[in-house]
């Protein structure tokens, strides 16, 4: 038998205790009300998945900006709560521990990444170019100044301030997929020439000042983590000696926990989407990764693991309980994060941890707007996105059905959730510009 089993407790270094190897990785809810607040979706469907035994419910990245939102239905956190407000929070952090596990708030600025539906001049650390995706979804950013550096880590100190105060059992700061303090990381969205730019060090300081913060007003018993970029998977971008190099930063600032992800918008191997081919790969691990070892970032997290001691976390991919408890003996991963899976059945990690399922359900793999040129590995770069659209929209609308108290479903009309999504997307924009 492994020595760590999937029920195997995880002591941070903190001192807080997970009470198993399963997390639930963060994925957008898009269930805020127009004003950005908590609603009752949000207990309702955090619940469904603290009680399907999950150790660890990350939430969806909560924004620390109104005015720069990864989609309008996101829930912001910035100035002072209400009483009304703070026992929504409040009644969404004990849903969340419902089963017996933890439930951390992600942080999180969109950044450039912030759509013009909700952002019509988004912000970046450079005025560098829109983002490079099929539709025109996306202006180019302006550079913030050094006074709105300055805020944006008082907006994430006290958004993770609040989660302490409603019961949060830590935080996750969101500095991967492209977003704003993955930008500042980033050498070519990233071309500062003061303090916040240049070479790593300085592109690294924001999310180093951000921690310190957060620590000082946490706490050292409040489990703080990080997710970050095993690469960004663009040429002359952030890469895996870069990710290296940051990973041993955030063990010497005490950060509790590494998620491991990769890529942005343009770059999406977070996804893991059929026919998907990164313009750069560092090592040409993640081909092999996917391939042999189900997890998209296993071999860059292995890898990390030989340089620091901090628990790390990897999310994307894994489908079977055998790679599960590989990566947990054999590559000394600590925590194994499942996200869409848990779409389509909340119970999964009770019958994992009974030893009672040994695969999950992939639906992310037939799931789609048709084969051939309608399909994801389509010569139009249009039906490409749209297939990859599709696919997100199947999740986002079984998140939105156990939201509302009903049961996922495991085959849908993916160009009906396509539609649907988009339309929804579109109203919440509505309704927050009102």
């Amino acid at each position: 038998m492994p020595d760590i089993q999937l029920a195997t407790p995880l002591t941070l270094p903190c001192g807080a205790v997970l009470p198993n190897r399963l997390a639930k990785g963060a994925m957008t809810e898009g269930l805020a009300d127009p004003l950005g607040r908590a609603t009752p979706r949000h207990a309702r469907l955090y619940r469904k998945w603290a009680e399907g035994g999950i150790g660890l419910s990350i939430t969806g990245n909560v924004m620390v900006d109104r005015r720069y939102l990864e989609r309008a239905a996101n829930l912001v956190i910035e100035g002072e709560q209400s009483s009304g407000q703070m026992a929504a929070l409040k009644a969404f952090a004990q849903a969340g521990q419902a089963g017996g596990g933890h439930i951390w708030m992600q942080i999180s600025h969109a950044g450039r990444q912030s759509q013009k539906a909700v952002a019509a001049e988004p912000v970046a650390p450079s005025a560098v170019g829109e983002v490079a995706l099929p539709g025109g979804r996306f202006a180019a950013p302006r550079a913030l100044t050094a006074a709105e550096i300055d805020d944006v880590i008082a907006r994430f100190v006290h958004t993770a301030t609040i989660a302490q105060q409603a019961g949060f059992d830590g935080v996750q700061i969101h500095a991967a997929h492209g977003y704003l303090l993955s930008e500042f990381l980033n050498p070519l969205t990233n071309q500062r020439t003061d303090q916040w730019g240049g070479e790593l060090a300085g592109r690294a300081r924001l999310l180093l000042t951000i921690i310190a913060a957060a620590r000082a007003r946490l706490g050292a018993r409040f489990p703080i983590a990080v997710k970050l970029n095993s690469s960004d998977f663009q040429k002359g971008g952030f890469s895996f000696e870069d990710c290296l190099a940051v990973v041993a930063l955030l063990e010497t600032a005490g950060v509790d926990l590494i998620e491991i992800s990769g890529g942005n918008y343009e770059q999406p191997q977070m996804m893991g989407l059929d026919g998907l081919e990164p313009v750069y790969q560092d090592a040409a691990m993640v081909k092999e990764s996917t391939r042999q070892r189900e997890a998209y970032f296993l071999n860059y997290a292995a890898a990390i693991r030989r340089t620091v001691s901090v628990p790390l976390m990897v999310t994307g991919g894994f489908r079977t309980r055998a790679a599960m408890l590989s990566a947990l003996n054999e590559d000394g991963i600590s925590l194994i994060g499942i996200a869409r899976p848990l779409c389509v059945d909340p119970d999964l990690p009770k019958a994992l941890l009974a030893g009672e399922i040994e695969t999950l359900p992939a639906p992310e793999r037939t799931m789609r707007l048709g084969s051939g040129w309608l399909g994801p590995q389509s010569s139009n770069p249009m039906m490409r996105a749209a297939n990859g659209l599709a696919n997100m929209a199947y999740f986002y609308r079984n998140i939105i059905r156990m939201a509302a108290g009903k049961a996922p479903r495991r085959r849908m009309n993916m160009l009906g959730a396509l539609i649907r999504h988009e339309m929804t997307d579109a109203a919440d924009a509505r309704r927050r510009r009102r």
